[in-house]
């Protein structure tokens, strides 16, 4: 089973990712604007042509309940700057001490690590601020209801809380609920809550919020597989950092414990039963589809 064949996904990527570049830049602190080298470092992490593929779901969980890009924008770049320091902060020496990033150095390689640090915590403070501004354009309650799903995808019961667990498993012995926690919380909790957060802004029903929900777990879970893969089988030049480096650091991870065939056996399951929750959805969710399907066929 295959997206349509009439529905152009490159081309929706290019004028989603246009729209939330544009975002961005007008909502980051301009480089000249004290403290500069803060500022410089936040938007060169940022700016350094990431996927944006949490901002897209947000904007793509809105119109699969009938809303519109423009009123999820605050909320999708917020997402965006929140996995960005995750990555500045997963990439620091204390961590997974990674050196490339995106085909470019590090935040605190660039720019030390003090700056590092400090950059990942004013992303991470100045998303939150992204999402109450998005009290402008739809009815405040609903933006409540977000700040606390994001904040949660993000913390000790999602995002931070998988990272933790992942260091703490590094060259131990785990078992498939090990890999399966740190998989959930680490990385499908902020897709979970990126295409979920994007349909209560449009105000979904709840009904289409817990079939949303369900399908970002699967995606999320199937994306991380993917990023997995990638790190034994990839091309350096397409991923944009450095592979075989989570069998280096004894991660625990779906191909250590699986291999690689059962792993992408896997992650094509997943996306199978994301895009069965789809399809009350109509062509509304074609976006969405078409984006469960790349999670697992990506090269980078």
């Amino acid at each position: 089973m295959n997206a349509s064949l009439s529905f152009d996904l490159n081309q929706y990527l290019c004028e989603r990712v246009r729209l939330i570049d544009n975002a961005l830049e007008r909502y980051l602190p301009g480089e000249d604007v004290r403290p500069q080298s803060l500022h410089r470092a936040m938007r060169y992490s940022t700016m350094s042509g990431g996927k944006r593929l949490r901002p897209v779901l947000v904007i793509a969980g809105a119109e699969a309940v009938g809303g519109e890009a423009e009123m999820v924008l605050p909320t999708a770049c917020a997402v965006e700057l929140i996995h960005t320091f995750s990555l500045i902060h997963d990439d620091l020496p204390a961590i997974d001490n990674d050196t490339l990033r995106r085909g470019r150095p590090t935040c605190h390689v660039q720019f030390g690590e003090a700056v590092a640090i400090l950059a990942g915590d004013a992303l991470f403070a100045s998303a939150f601020e992204l999402i109450a501004r998005n009290a402008d354009a739809v009815p405040a309650e609903r933006v409540v209801q977000v700040l606390k799903l994001v904040a949660e995808a993000s913390g000790t019961r999602g995002m931070v809380g998988g990272q933790m667990v992942d260091i703490e498993s590094e060259g131990k012995e785990a078992d498939a609920d090990i890999v399966e926690y740190i998989h959930r919380h680490k990385t499908a909790a902020l897709i979970r809550a990126s295409v979920v957060s994007g349909a209560i802004l449009a105000g979904a029903e709840q009904w289409q919020v817990d079939a949303l929900s369900r399908y970002g777990e699967l995606t999320g879970l199937a994306f991380q597989i993917a990023d997995d893969l990638l790190n034994v089988t990839g091309d350096p030049r397409k991923t944009g950092k450095a592979v075989g480096t989570d069998a280096a650091r004894g991660k625990v991870t779906y191909p250590a414990l699986f291999g690689v065939e059962a792993s992408r056996q896997r992650a094509h399951q997943l996306v199978q039963e994301a895009i069965a929750t789809l399809h009350p959805f109509g062509e509304n969710a074609e976006p969405l589809r078409a984006i469960a399907y790349l999670m697992v066929e990506r090269e980078g």
